[in-house]
């Protein structure tokens, strides 16, 4: 285990829990099994499947970030991480295991701190393909607040070109 890294995920969190510990278990399993290293730009692309602790970690140690467009928040609420390599191909998934026995908090941080991966993780190949480089939109001004938004996320109502934030959705059915 690389103790600076835990350290500077840590810091960047606000504190040391379970969560923070498996998201940091994810990275050193993909820097493992994939050769991966700081991403400055989109070389590599992480899809979490949770909005957990976890995340700080994949943030600090792989680069990937929300803002730079390769880091990918997909909603399945599953301990899941996928990380893309966009120079090699490669690509791996991660599915947290179920733990087996009773632990309180501290005893479970240590335990997938210092488990192998293979004990924390199954790894699979990811069932979708790496998401598409971050692109730019021109932005729009809501013709009803006036606020600005990507034009992939404006709305047509009533005429009016309208964020999603004034869009009344209207669904009759399933």
């Amino acid at each position: 285990m690389d103790k600076e890294l835990w350290k500077r995920s840590v810091e960047f969190h606000g504190h040391e829990c379970p969560g923070l510990a498996i998201g940091f278990k994810a990275c050193e399993a993909a820097m493992e099994k994939m050769g991966i290293k700081f991403s400055s730009d989109e070389e590599i692309v992480c899809v979490t499947e949770n909005d957990a602790c976890g995340v700080d970690a994949v943030q600090v140690i792989t680069g990937c970030t929300f803002g730079k467009g390769n880091l990918i928040y997909r909603g399945t609420g599953k301990m899941a991480f996928s990380f893309f390599n966009r120079t090699s191909g490669e690509s791996l998934r991660m599915i947290l295991k179920p733990f087996k026995g009773e632990m309180d908090r501290k005893q479970r941080q240590e335990y997938i701190l210092n488990s192998p991966v293979e004990d924390i993780f199954d790894f699979k190949k990811p069932p979708f393909e790496i998401p598409e480089k971050a692109r730019l939109f021109t932005t729009i001004a809501c013709e009803s607040c006036g606020e600005g938004a990507p034009e992939h996320k404006i709305r047509i109502s009533e005429g009016k070109k309208v964020c999603l934030d004034c869009f009344k959705d209207y669904s009759r059915g399933w």
